[in-house]
């Protein structure tokens, strides 16, 4: 086993850009591509990778954290628990027990699950099974018991697997990335709020008719409505109420822009590599399986979040984040170094409302309330998990916690339902069985579909 662990922990090391060039190569010679063809598919997807990558963690991080740290010391806003973002979370998460094992369990988990025909979705992005070995790490806590940790983390897993399939058929049509699933352990757990929230807003006279539709902004208002004029706008407001400078207004107008522009090219990189080794993937599984409808490659969010609603509505979202974590009665958590994550949170609300900006933009306030307060309630969890591991807490901080994961309703329910003893883990992994065999039988009907037409 411990082979195995250092196997995984040195592909992990690798970082995304590396290791998902050499996932793909591997992929597209299994699949019958041609190494020439599956090398270029995987340097492509590389490169994308690392222009997502400088796009998001460097020049909107560099740009917008400060902006908001300013505008938390102009107006003296301060919370009792720091939030410490994603990084953090990550490490905590991986150096933990369960983080230990969670790779090569979480890759025998989506083996099992494509032999029983309980997914559709071959899972990739194996960096980010870290937000299930995060589940499993507070839960573990919570209940002081590692297997009951490690099996919250493989139900965390299963559940996000099966939305993953269910919501890729409106990832392809909203995004216009073919062949692409998102089983992502912090997007995805907000989907089914999203379809809830959506089916509810359909029954609501006059509010069911709004839509901030930016494909016609842009046509109605011409230069104003494109994606470089909209972020630059922001950026511009943010500035301006973070106290700027002319100079440092101008900059953040210009680096927001930038980031509506560039993230869909990048996108546009990683949709070009990945279109022949899904087409590649969906052959070897019409010739080689029955019943198996589409096939998914499960890939990082971070390949929707340039989307236009998506990025405009987060933009919005984030001085709205600042004034909500004030406004609401028993939060604790001061939203700051996640702020950078928001659109990672609000990702799969566009595809669901089918681009509706007024639903992305309702939806996402309603996101941002329960996640506060999960964060919130998490808080001491995570604050263990950290000193657990390790973590060198941030100085004058007693408590801390983060947007990404400490902000997920999956988590927050998978930790909680031990409040029940073991009738409560028990009665989620019949839960999660239940829903696996659905999928099942979903895919199955899809296939036969398929096959009929």
């Amino acid at each position: 086993m411990s082979y195995i662990v250092g196997f995984f922990d040195r592909l992990q090391g690798l970082g995304v850009s590396v290791f998902m060039p050499l996932v793909i190569l591997v992929l597209g010679l299994i699949f019958g591509l041609g190494f020439s063809k599956s090398l270029k598919a995987g340097l492509t997807v590389g490169i994308g990778f690392v222009g997502l990558n400088l796009v998001i963690n460097q020049l909107l991080g560099t740009s917008l954290s400060p902006a908001v740290q300013a505008m938390v010391e102009k107006y003296n806003l301060a919370l009792s628990v720091i939030d410490v973002g994603w990084p953090a979370a990550a490490a905590i998460a991986l150096g933990s027990q369960i983080g230990v094992l969670i790779i090569p369990v979480g890759v025998l988990v989506n083996f099992l699950m494509l032999l029983t025909n309980t997914t559709q979705t071959l899972n990739v992005d194996i960096w980010n099974y870290w937000h299930f070995a995060f589940t499993g790490a507070l839960t573990a806590i919570y209940t002081g018991s590692f297997a009951v940790g490690m099996i919250a983390a493989i139900i965390n897993m299963i559940i996000i697997m099966v939305l993953a399939d269910i919501t890729a058929g409106k990832v392809e049509e909203s995004l216009g990335i073919p062949g692409v699933s998102l089983p992502h352990g912090f997007s995805t757990a907000y989907a089914p709020i999203a379809m809830a929230f959506n089916w509810l807003i359909d029954k609501i006279p006059g509010v069911r008719d709004i839509d901030f539709n930016f494909e016609n902004l842009r046509e109605k208002i011409g230069i104003l409505g494109e994606p470089m004029m909209i972020g630059s706008i922001i950026g511009l407001v943010i500035g301006i109420v973070a106290g700027y400078d002319v100079a440092g207004v101008l900059g953040l107008g210009v680096s927001l822009g930038a980031v509506l522009v560039l993230i869909p090219k990048m996108a546009a990189m990683l949709m070009e590599g990945l279109e022949p080794i899904s087409e590649a993937a969906g052959e070897f599984i019409k010739k080689r399986f029955s019943n198996r409808g589409k096939m998914y490659i499960g890939l990082d969010s971070a390949i929707g979040v340039g989307h236009p609603v998506t990025l405009t509505i987060a933009y919005l979202l984030m001085p709205l984040a600042l004034i909500l974590a004030i406004a609401l009665p028993g939060n604790k958590v001061m939203p700051f170094t996640d702020l950078s994550v928001l659109p990672f949170m609000i990702l799969l609300i566009a595809p669901i409302v089918n681009n509706n900006g007024f639903r992305t933009l309702l939806i996402g306030i309603i996101f941002l309330i329960f996640g506060l307060y999960i964060s919130t309630d998490l808080a001491p969890l995570i604050t263990q998990a950290a000193m657990n591991v390790g973590f060198q807490m941030p100085e004058g901080a007693n408590m801390i916690s983060c947007i990404s994961d400490g902000a997920s309703p999956l988590t927050w329910a998978l930790v909680n339902v031990n409040r029940f003893g073991t009738i409560g883990i028990v009665l989620v992994s019949i839960f999660a069985i239940a829903l696996a065999l659905w999928n099942r039988k979903r895919i199955i009907k899809e296939a036969n579909e398929l096959e009929n037409n």
